[in-house]
């Protein structure tokens, strides 16, 4: 949970006074380090459960100040976007029925928030990526109105020098400018802590990046971002992108970006990566801190070096290196943080007790990683898995190349549940989760892998908006029933469900699949363009996407009336013919304006745009296609309410 009580003093001063607290925390860190004053032996767990909040047309709805305010519960908290809620779990031992007491208590969180939401209209989603979400829900306006927030986004934004960029290529292609970091606010995660011994922690913090990969291969649920179908764990690469702070200048230099997986592995302390995170990265936030951390050991206390938490909470490793204290002990712990929210609670204990058990048995097993597989090995691994998911194709110890789901099975199982009888964990709860993920992994089914599935036969006719609303109803009721995911039936549409919700605005079903032109095309290729794809008007744009223009095949229809169509002796151009400025709406214009202005205006096209970047077409044949299905809808209600 991030530290809400921040300064966003912008001076030079301040900047320097919480960098000096910073390295003084460095200092005192070693110290206790040193003196054996870190606590160890021990085997202790937790989690951090992130969720959306969704309205009932299963779009984000950005109540989470209002639901927390039905709740005093201390274990939930913000997150940046107003659509977002995080939950804190009680750390406990990972003995005994250490798995199953998380697992009641994850659920028990949820149906605080679930009660907490519906009282606001609202529900609780688990998913990494929500699929209906839009990059108009990106704004500042749907910020957490706190300075902590606030300041990184200003800090951000004027270390990068622009606009955030982002490219993904997967099935599709993303690209996309961004404003603000609110592109952290559309990925949610489970995130799981390991608290380990300050002497052991390079063994171990290196078998957690060794893991990281084949973990994530049986986990991902994010397939899917604004309307593109992308990596099997789309938050991996998206996050990366949403609070890059480079400039050109830093980007060009390989400079790392503030969400990593690292380059190397560490040899001994973790002091190691506390050091390169002060040397790479401007501290981006600060507080007033009160503590003289060696004045508080000389008297026998532990410090909790507050500097060192809050710049370490600004760098976004996949796995994390922790500082804490609980229960008057300082401890060191590693948060794995790429694993994403649900698809169930259940399959997200599935999932921990996987990264758990091979986090126990492991480093027993083989010593020390760095000796037996290269770094670039273990980094190739987490991306792929990211990528490709259960087909990916790892390369694990000593050099060998397995297909995820072999490594899996036949290899990483049977540790993992060596792992957790060796820790202690009850036998019983160790095999409901570690069945669920040999279950998983043998049926083929991540909820990457249900989504796109279940996307992939759903009929076209319908529109992108009423698929995706399907999909989510669809996957909010089964996470609900808490049936694990490789035991879902493939989302289906439903004849009868309230598709008026699905043309309320222009953005729902507008045509986003866009031919386009520049103003000194030959006119003779917007016409072949109308040709061969049968449409009736062709967005005229400029070098920067700036919408300048609209033709259309009655501008084509005036030259040959004129005949002017290869008569003259220079070349029509676009820029000849096009009308300039054409009447635009946004995606969030409701549907009725639309249909009203085209009506009033007597055009038969709106492009829709947003910051003047063209995003969507709507046309008149798009409104005929949109009566023909409500009246088909209408005819089939009334004919089943007479059956």
């Amino acid at each position: 949970m991030g530290d809400q009580n921040i300064s966003i003093e912008k001076d030079r001063q301040q900047a320097q006074v919480f960098m000096k607290a910073l390295l003084a925390d460095v200092t005192a860190l070693e110290y206790l380090l040193d003196n054996g004053l870190i606590e160890s032996g021990i085997r202790r767990i937790g989690a951090e459960q992130e969720m959306f909040l969704v309205d009932k047309m299963m779009r984000p709805a950005p109540v989470a100040l209002s639901v927390l305010g039905e709740t005093s519960d201390e274990r939930l908290t913000t997150e940046i976007g107003k659509f977002n809620l995080e939950a804190n779990l009680t750390p406990r031992l990972l003995s005994g029925q250490g798995l199953s007491d998380l697992e009641h208590e994850l659920h028990e969180v949820y149906e605080i928030v679930r009660k907490a939401a519906e009282i606001h209209g609202a529900e609780i989603l688990l998913t990494g990526i929500l699929p209906t979400l839009r990059q108009s829900d990106l704004t500042l306006d749907n910020i957490t109105p706190k300075p902590r927030y606030y300041e990184l986004n200003r800090v951000i934004k004027q270390l990068r020098g622009g606009s955030f960029f982002v490219q993904i290529k997967g099935l599709d292609e993303l690209q996309m400018m961004h404003d603000n970091v609110m592109l952290e606010a559309a990925c949610t995660s489970f995130q799981i802590h390991l608290q380990v011994g300050p002497d052991e922690f390079a063994k171990y913090y290196n078998m957690a990046q060794a893991v990281s990969a084949p973990v994530l291969a049986v986990a991902t649920n994010s397939p899917y971002l604004m309307g593109r179908r992308l990596w099997h764990e789309t938050r991996i690469p998206f996050f990366q992108h949403s609070v890059d702070e480079r400039s050109d200048t830093h980007q060009g230099r390989n400079r790392p970006t503030r969400v990593s997986f690292g380059d190397n592995w560490i040899h001994n302390s973790i002091m190691e990566i506390f050091h390169e995170e002060i040397a790479r990265f401007r501290v981006v936030l600060t507080k007033q801190i009160e503590e003289d951390p060696m004045e508080i050991i000389r008297q026998g206390g532990l410090p909790t070096l507050d500097a060192l938490r809050l710049h370490n909470g600004t760098v976004w490793r996949w796995n994390r290196p922790c500082y804490g204290v609980n229960e008057g002990k300082a401890h060191l712990r590693i948060e794995h943080r790429s694993l994403p929210s649900g698809p169930t609670i259940i399959d997200e204990m599935a999932n921990a007790a996987f990264f758990f058990g091979l986090m126990s048995a492991m480093p027993e097993e083989y010593g020390e990683i760095d000796k037996l597989m290269s770094f670039d090995d273990a980094k190739y691994n987490f991306f792929a898995a990211a990528r490709h998911g259960l087909k990916a194709q790892l390369t694990w110890i000593n050099g060998r190349d397995l297909p995820a789901s072999t490594l899996v099975l036949e290899h990483l199982l049977p540790l993992a549940r060596e792992g957790l009888r060796s820790a202690g964990a009850d036998t019983t709860d160790s095999n409901r989760y570690l069945d669920i993920i040999e279950e998983r992994v043998k049926g083929d089914q991540t909820g990457s892998f249900w989504f796109l599935r279940s996307l992939s036969t759903m009929p076209e006719r319908s529109t992108r908006e009423i698929r995706l609303r399907a999909l989510t109803e669809n996957m909010l009721e089964q996470q609900q029933s808490g049936i694990p995911v490789h035991l879902w039936a493939l989302a289906r549409l439903n004849e009868f469900d309230n598709w008026s919700f699905s043309f309320q605005t222009v953005g729902q079903f507008m045509s986003t699949d866009l031919f386009t032109v520049r103003p000194d095309d030959l006119v003779d290729l917007a016409a072949s363009v109308m040709g061969w794809k049968h449409i009736r008007h062709v967005p005229v744009e400029d070098d920067q996407g700036q919408l300048i223009g609209l033709i259309s095949h009655r501008d084509l229809l005036k030259l040959l009336a004129q005949g002017l169509i290869n008569k003259t002796s220079e070349p029509l151009m676009v820029k000849d013919i096009m009308t300039p400025s054409p009447i635009t709406v946004t995606s969030d214009t409701p549907t009725i304006d639309a249909l009203r202005i085209m009506r009033q205006m007597h055009v038969g096209c709106l492009p829709v745009v947003e910051n003047n970047k063209l995003i969507g077409i709507v046309t008149a044949h798009d409104f005929l296609s949109l009566s023909s299905e409500i009246l088909e809808r209408q005819l089939k209600e009334t004919a089943s309410e007479k059956v």
